[in-house]
């Protein structure tokens, strides 16, 4: 009860953090062009956060990946708990939400968390080269498919059926 208790009434210093993630969470969801998340080292917490709200996740082959909400005494509140299972199945999600265990990048390419694995000095490199390949896409056609990928994600399949008539 604690744990929900303290999610429910932050300090106001941690309300500001909130606030302030929320925002870059909503940035990144409301972004017209997709994100690329190009990770180095350990991303936990708010930083698997953010990671996991951009469209593409290329990883060095030192990312780690955690979310150690648990271990803190506390709840996330952007997004992780339902990007995470939704990209690599309840039962991974749970373990690593409930441990709080890091994986590395081989264990995040091979659960689908990451696209990619390249040498950390190729990182930005290679995020560049994927927005360029995006670039060649017509950008008009290029929102409205994130768009549509992104709305139906959250709908059934039959409700994504009728979202792409629209």
């Amino acid at each position: 009860n604690a744990l929900i208790e303290r999610r429910r009434l932050p300090e106001p210093k941690r309300r500001k953090k909130v606030e302030l993630l929320h925002d870059v969470i909503r940035a990144i969801r409301d972004s017209p062009v997709p994100v690329i998340a190009a990770v180095k080292g350990g991303a936990a917490g708010a930083g698997a956060s953010i990671a996991l709200a951009c469209d593409f996740l290329i990883a060095s082959p030192n990312a780690r990946f955690a979310d150690t909400h648990a271990r803190v005494g506390i709840l996330p509140g952007w997004g992780l708990s339902q990007k995470l299972s939704r990209l690599i199945g309840i039962s991974r999600a749970k373990e690593l939400s409930f441990t709080g265990n890091f994986i590395d990048a081989d264990t995040a390419l091979e659960w689908g968390l990451v696209n990619h694995i390249v040498p950390a000095d190729q990182l930005i490199e290679t995020a560049k080269k994927l927005a360029d390949d995006m670039r060649s896409c017509e950008p008009a056609s290029l929102k409205a498919y994130r768009k549509l990928i992104n709305d139906g994600y959250a709908q059934t399949f039959g409700e994504a059926m009728e979202t792409e008539l629209q």
